[in-house]
């Protein structure tokens, strides 16, 4: 290869290497928004603040996983409509204006209002950034380019633990802390909208649109010629193939090969909540207050649950790219699940014993191992791949909304649990639901690795609509 060609293929790496980071602050937001709860509500919850009862600190939690359901329901809608890149700049705005809305909420009512909004971001960035790095991706890299987004996730997650301690050690004292706390995310909202206007469209979606010249473009800018040759002419016959279908509505899941693969991403979204991975990542501090710590070491030590979820998504991208999907889906749910079950029984036996709360805090650990290194980069990949481009953002988007509804439900009801049956009971119902995922995942969901997307496609369309081969139910203008 000559010197010319190697700067070529570096520039295209680069300008992926761009294109990757700046969508992921989308990510980024989305960890620090759903971790930041987790040090502000003992603040929060202060009579002298907002005074927050077990059921009203669910409803702060709960309310921007419902906003979230909405937004990766509708946005995943609007980026088909409107392009992934332009959603995404718009989505950055919305991050700016609700975290100054929830920082200066003078009442719960406030605070709900804003949270839910907050959540329409978060929800809407949880669908578009993994579809829009799925589109943007060569074939190789697309798993570790995808799960990149879970890094960010995780990076948020860690920044709001690390920020939240900083801020509960040295202004525990200062009633409104949770204020602070909450505003610091505007910052990476405006690193968003910066790094967003450097970004082209997604070639796919400029191909849907008849916009082909656009579309070669930007595939020349983040492939070798060749290579974005080839891979223009995959895109256009995919295009065309789908020239006779209507838009993307939900009838389209009425063909039999459609509606499997939404009851798959549906169900491999579910199985990522029911491990219960956000009932540590929202009520940590409570968890680690419950086992025995004091409020400020408790806030301390969720440091180590968020750097523990960073470097094990970092694992899981390097391991994601060399093992199939299926097998890695399975290893991380058996291993969250065993950590769960160990932390139930731990509670039972070391019942008010000093060693309790250093037991539970080391198998938290454990669990995220397991559920950042495998669990997640697995899901958010799969549920990415397996639509159709003509229906990817409105098959994401469902997926990612029952996703946030299940969030949702396990958000409002674990400090309900919590409070009334006690730490140990309810992690034994998470062990028991976290088994029937493992047997959902043996049982149903495909293997994705190392396949285009349109190869998928196909087999799909092959594998699933066999006695259906004249045409798809509600796709086609004929019927």
């Amino acid at each position: 290869m000559s010197h010319q060609a190697t700067n070529k293929v570096r520039n295209h790496k680069s300008y992926l290497q761009l294109i990757m980071i700046s969508a992921t602050f989308g990510g980024l937001l989305f960890g620090y928004d759903t971790g930041v709860i987790n040090g502000a509500l003992p603040f929060m919850s202060k009579p002298d603040q907002l005074n927050l009862t077990p059921v009203t600190e669910g409803l702060v939690t709960s309310t921007l996983l419902i906003g979230a359901a909405v937004g990766a329901l509708f946005g995943g809608r609007l980026a088909d409509h409107y392009g992934r890149r332009k959603m995404i700049l718009n989505l950055a705005f919305l991050f700016f204006i609700t975290s100054l809305g929830t920082s200066f909420a003078p009442n719960v009512l406030i605070m709900l209002i804003a949270r839910f909004f907050l959540g329409v971001a978060v929800g809407g960035a949880s669908a578009m950034v993994p579809a829009f790095l799925a589109e943007m991706a060569p074939a190789e890299r697309r798993g570790r380019m995808v799960t990149q987004n879970e890094i960010m996730i995780t990076g948020g997650q860690l920044l709001a633990y690390v920020f939240n301690a900083i801020l509960g050690v040295t202004m525990g004292d200062v009633g409104h802390v949770w204020r602070y706390m909450l505003l610091i995310c505007a910052i990476p909202a405006v690193l968003l909208c910066i790094g967003m206007l450097f970004v082209p469209e997604s070639p796919r979606w400029l191909a849907s649109k008849g916009r082909n010249k656009a579309a070669f473009d930007v595939l020349k800018q983040i492939r070798e010629e060749k290579r974005a040759e080839i891979e223009f002419k995959e895109i256009e016959a995919s295009v065309k193939r789908e020239a006779d279908l209507e838009k993307a509505t939900f009838k389209d899941f009425a063909a039999p090969w459609l509606r499997r693969i939404l009851l798959i991403g549906i169900g491999v979204a579910i199985v990522n909540q029911i491990t219960g991975v956000n009932s540590i990542m929202y009520y940590g501090t409570q968890i680690l207050e419950k086992s025995g710590f004091g409020t400020q070491a408790a806030l301390i030590a969720n440091i180590a649950n968020g750097a523990v979820s960073v470097i094990s998504v970092c694992f899981g991208i390097w391991f994601i790219g060399k093992v199939k999907r299926r097998p890695m889906l399975i290893l991380g749910l058996s291993g969250t699940s065993t950590a769960l079950l160990l932390i139930a029984i731990f509670s039972l036996v070391l019942e008010g014993s000093a060693a309790l709360p250093y037991v539970v805090l080391s198998l938290t650990v454990l669990f995220l191992i397991f559920m950042q290194g495998c669990v997640g980069p697995v899901t958010w990949l799969v549920i990415a791949e397996i639509f159709p481009q003509r229906v990817r953002g409105l098959g994401t988007g469902i997926s990612v909304f029952f996703m946030w509804i299940v969030n949702a439900l396990i958000g409002f009801t674990f400090p309900v649990l919590l409070g009334s049956i006690g730490l140990a009971s309810t992690f034994f119902v998470f062990v028991a639901i976290g088994i029937a995922g493992i047997f959902f995942v043996y049982k149903c969901m495909p293997e994705t690795y190392q396949r285009s997307l349109e190869e998928l496609e196909q087999e799909f369309r092959s594998k699933y609509d066999k006695s259906h081969k004249v045409g798809t139910a509600g796709m086609k203008k004929a019927q």
